[in-house]
């Protein structure tokens, strides 16, 4: 199975986070962030500031030295790659197949109701919660990303 390459220092942060019996969402509070973009920092995939970086030394007993040298003030994310297509892992694939089969419904509702433009991926939120039900526990997935119209700059002044 094809596992995200994580730096060492990655590594280290997902072990203390076991070792501390931390969840996300705990992390998440102590950073003053939602728990996907806290999970999205131990990815590599999300800046945190150097305040939050502090606050995760001090939660994981991390030298924050180590995560400001990986994640500190120079760095900037190179969001997405960590996995090849379609995607190996069992939860992960099943994403992709969601978009495959609703991606175009969900791109034509979203043009009824808003206009020819895409959801942010950048001005975006996402969180998950777990739905009790008596025929079997459920995943509820919430994506809020700000809806951006496509302009016509594109198209040149011909004088």
């Amino acid at each position: 199975m094809n596992e995200p390459k994580l730096s060492a220092c990655q590594t280290r942060m997902f072990q203390a986070k076991h070792t501390r019996k931390l969840s996300f969402e705990q992390i998440g509070k102590e950073l003053g962030c939602d728990e996907v973009y806290a999970a999205a920092i131990f990815y590599g995939q999300a800046k945190p500031s150097d305040e939050q970086l502090h606050k995760l030394s001090e939660l994981l007993n991390v030298p924050t030295q180590h995560l400001l040298e990986e994640m500190g003030s120079h760095f900037y994310p190179v969001r997405g790659g960590l996995m090849t297509l379609p995607p190996q892992d069992p939860t992960l694939y099943r994403f992709f197949e969601m978009i495959q089969v609703y991606g175009y419904p969900l791109k034509a509702i979203i043009h009824e109701k808003f206009g020819d433009g895409i959801m942010s991926a950048i001005d975006f939120k996402a969180h998950v919660d777990k739905v009790e039900d008596p025929k079997g526990d459920r995943v509820k997935i919430t994506l809020d990303g700000k809806f951006l119209p496509y302009s016509n700059g594109w198209q040149f002044n011909k004088n």
